[in-house]
């Protein structure tokens, strides 16, 4: 029996992938869930529309500046250019004061700031505007303890865009077409290839006429039917059933989808090349795909939030950039003007998962 055991150790010692599993699974999955997932903000970034230019409304700024939690985009001169900004994304919230604030503040004991905030998160917006309206309040007190004056109050009056109620479907259903598709279309072409080693047929295709990219791309055609009618599913289930809207162009969100699948099933295939095994492909697909789509596409935790090594991993991710363009075309209604860069980088990693997948590609068998 202990030799056999010892035989089983040098087995699993010998075997990279299964120490990788066995030990790098773990470590990578306790660092992901401790840095990825959090309930803190930072670093968000908003602008200031400030109407009324005096001391109190500078004061205000800056300790919201210096709070650490907020870091000053850009200072607005009027309130055409909020939209704008909000749809360029470059921005999650604008604090507006009104004319003459510390003077009515003075005068009266009472002024209003407006906080408008995208709230295409809702979790993130409910806490961008509590943590606002919590350090403003903390500011009023310390003017009521310096001034003596009592009582003073700033009124702070937010308001939600594109998502008014703050439902939690409008950050779910974006995050969960694109987790499906990537899923879906990734793992069911993981396996074709290696699939056709363990039944037997690949020699079959091997000495056939065809070349890599056709014998690629032939697997890819049919699973981009079929994950294509799977949007399409989603899509009328998240319209008819969660009544979550569609503001912006169908067939442009259509033609992006394409887009994504196709990168996907890339991605697929080049796993499923280098896999030796339709388990090896499938953990590999698990490992690699599901929980990075999770955590650090954007989907549930907002990417600012965490350390700036996993925001580089996070570029990475291609369902980051595919939720930024669903939730750009379905929640603000833009156009690709606004997107277009995203757009380019999806493209790009489809062209470099293809041309991969050809590399790695194995005319003979072993």
């Amino acid at each position: 029996m202990w030799p056999f055991i010892k035989k089983e150790f040098f087995h699993i010692f010998r075997d990279f992938r299964s120490m990788l599993i066995l030990f790098g699974m773990p470590v990578a999955q306790v660092l992901l869930f401790g840095f990825a997932i959090t309930t803190d903000i930072k670093d968000v970034s908003i602008a200031i529309l400030d109407n009324s230019k005096d001391n109190v409304s500078r004061e205000i700024s800056n300790k919201l500046v210096s709070s650490g939690y907020f870091i000053l985009n850009s200072n607005l001169s009027s309130n055409n250019e909020i939209e704008a900004a909000f749809k360029r994304g470059d921005i999650k919230e604008v604090v507006v004061f009104e004319s003459d604030f510390a003077q009515k503040l003075q005068r009266e004991g009472v002024a209003d700031i407006q906080l408008i905030i995208d709230a295409s998160e809702p979790n993130t917006a409910s806490m961008i505007n509590a943590y606002t309206s919590g350090i403003i309040n903390s500011y009023s007190l310390e003017l009521m303890k310096k001034q003596g004056k009592i009582p003073i109050s700033i009124i702070t009056e937010p308001k939600m865009l594109y998502n008014s109620g703050l439902r939690s479907v409008f950050m779910f259903v974006p995050g969960v077409i694109t987790i499906l598709l990537m899923l879906v279309s990734a793992m069911m072409t993981s396996i074709s290839i290696t699939r056709e080693k363990e039944v037997g047929t690949m020699e079959a295709i091997l000495v056939s006429p065809l070349k890599p990219i056709q014998i690629i791309l032939g697997k890819v055609a049919p699973y981009v039917l079929l994950s294509f009618i799977n949007l399409i599913v989603i899509l009328l289930l998240s319209a008819f059933v969660f009544d979550m809207p569609i503001r912006g162009s169908i067939a442009l969100l259509l033609v992006e989808s394409i887009l994504f699948i196709v990168m996907a099933l890339a991605l697929g295939i080049l796993i499923s090349s280098v896999s030796k095994s339709q388990q090896q492909a499938m953990l590999l697909s698990m490992f690699a795909l599901l929980l990075p789509t999770i955590l650090l596409s954007g989907f549930i935790f907002p990417i600012e939030n965490m350390p700036y090594a996993l925001q580089l991993v996070s570029h990475v991710m291609p369902s980051k950039w595919f939720i930024i363009i669903v939730k750009n075309i379905m929640l603000k209604g833009v156009g690709i003007g606004y997107f277009w860069k995203e757009t380019l980088i999806l493209l790009a990693m489809t062209v470099f998962f293809i041309l991969m997948s050809v590399k790695k590609f194995k005319t003979r068998l072993e």
